[in-house]
């Protein structure tokens, strides 16, 4: 199933995305959040365009994201491959949704893009084994983990360069079932292929970083996981139009802005 979370103008809702009989795209309204009641139908249906997709998730906790996930992405920035996952804390207020403008920060010069698969957690967890994570995992969406990299350098801590307003984007809509051990990850700027890789590649796979995640942190359902990214990260400007694609789930899409 793919939940997709909308609105009409009106609050945030979310919806069943599928198709019509004249395969059209439509979203099957859900009574509330499926993050805390089950699935169940209101009965009403929208098309897609009568809609503006959100954020899928806004995470009430917490997103975590593992950097040097990627040998080949560790190694294009000079980096060793870490022993462990190397994880950091995002705040909630950097996600944004599909279509959403990511707006550069003034503090930085060099913000680049970083598509990855992210992990969308459905239960309350800690110390989950590796064979309990699919218990744990709502499912998966993309993820643009867009990075002021001078800051990066700059502070030998990622807060400020992954942690900016907008500097998370989420979408289009949330997989529930996927297979996510060899999935193609995309990144298209204006058009021009960036980034390509495989979750296969991964240095930690999904069940590995869920688990180990869990054990430093109390996972809470709406919490993101992003798993790494690809290499071929670079540098994006104002006006620049920004695609994440993962096979199977969907594209993301932005548009990069200076800020007022």
């Amino acid at each position: 199933m793919r939940i997709a979370r909308f609105t009409t103008g009106d609050d945030p809702r979310f919806g069943a995305v599928g198709e019509d009989q004249d395969g059209q795209t439509v979203l099957a309204v859900l009574e509330g959040d499926p993050l805390y009641k089950p699935i169940q139908l209101t009965g009403e249906k929208l098309a897609l365009e009568e809609v503006r997709l959100l954020a899928p998730v806004i995470p009430r906790s917490k997103v975590i994201g593992v950097g040097r996930n990627y040998v080949e992405h560790a190694s294009e920035l000079g980096n060793e491959v870490p022993a462990e996952p190397l994880l950091f804390l995002v705040p909630n207020t950097a996600v944004i949704g599909p279509d959403d403008p990511i707006v550069l920060p003034q503090i930085s010069d060099d913000v680049h893009h970083e598509a990855e698969l992210a992990v969308v957690i459905g239960r309350i967890a800690k110390d989950v084994p590796p064979d309990r994570v699919p218990e744990v995992i709502l499912g998966y969406t993309c993820a643009n983990d867009v990075t002021a990299r001078d800051l990066q350098r700059k502070d030998n801590q990622w807060a400020r360069a992954k942690g900016f307003d907008s500097s998370c984007p989420l979408g289009p809509w949330i997989e529930t079932d996927i297979d996510t051990s060899d999935l193609s990850v995309r990144c298209q700027v204006n058009g021009e292929q960036r980034q390509f890789g495989r979750t296969s590649q991964m240095v930690f796979d999904v069940a590995a970083l869920v688990s180990y995640v869990s054990a430093a942190f109390t996972l809470l359902p709406g919490d993101v996981i992003l798993t790494g990214t690809p290499a071929g990260v670079g540098p994006i400007v104002a006006g620049d139009h920004v695609v994440v694609s993962i096979e199977g789930i969907g594209v993301l899409g932005n548009q990069v802005v200076a800020a007022e």
